[in-house]
């Protein structure tokens, strides 16, 4: 079984399709690279995956979930944990307060939240800081805490090194290796395909709402890959 299945899924940005008619399978514990170039439709995929985009036509299964019905989509979003531009954060509150709600949302307890402020360096005084108040680094390190404290099966990662000092780049790699190693999947878009290929032995390239090329790691690469 699957843990994402698209079949010809078409999904539109306005009246333009940013997904023509795509196919993909995603084993369970897999980690893939989705490349190609801005606009290729990379993100609306992910978003798709994620239940916050509904197919226009086609067919799409996420964990077991059919994305095509409203409350299968809203159900889904329970399991999956996204990365992406926006941080889905609130200012207003500290981060603690932000990775608790969000680990809450998940039905997962309050330590999972420490543990993941803790490991994205985000302890001591920043811990109980408003978000609003933090640098943008700073921010973005609270955004992947968010994801890590609600242990998702499917791990969703738009440009996830974005905003990150190197150490920050370094841990999101781990993170990443460990959550594949506990049994979770993990699709990446990135356009660092050198970091990115070490953490996903299969890369997918996307161009026009479609996959135009599938292949996986050598495996002298997926070996390097799984180098922790």
């Amino acid at each position: 079984m699957s843990v994402v299945r698209l079949r010809n899924a078409v999904a539109l940005a306005g009246r333009f399709p940013a997904l023509a008619g795509l196919d993909l399978d995603v084993a369970p514990g897999e980690a893939v690279l989705l490349q190609g170039p801005n606009g290729a439709g990379k993100t609306t995929l992910l978003r798709v995956c994620a239940g916050l985009i509904a197919l226009h036509s086609g067919q799409a299964t996420v964990l077991e979930h059919d994305m095509t019905r409203a409350p299968q989509r809203r159900a889904v979003r329970r399991r999956v944990g996204l990365i992406g531009h926006a941080s889905f954060l609130y200012d207003e509150l500290t981060a603690w307060e932000n990775t608790r709600f969000w680990a809450r949302a998940a039905g997962v307890d309050d330590d999972s939240a420490q543990t993941a402020l803790v490991r994205m360096g985000i302890d001591g005084r920043l811990r109980d800081l408003p978000v609003g108040s933090l640098s943008a680094g700073q921010k973005r390190r609270v955004s992947i805490a968010a994801v890590v404290a609600r242990r998702p099966q499917l791990w969703l990662l738009d440009e996830p090194h974005a905003g990150l000092d190197q150490d920050g780049r370094d841990t999101v790699d781990q993170l990443v290796r460990d959550a594949t190693l506990a049994g979770a999947t993990v699709i990446v878009a990135s356009h660092e395909l050198e970091r990115a290929r070490a953490m996903a032995p299969r890369s997918i390239t996307v161009a026009g709402g479609m996959v135009v090329a599938d292949t996986a790691a050598a495996p002298e690469e997926q070996g390097v890959a799984n180098v922790g």
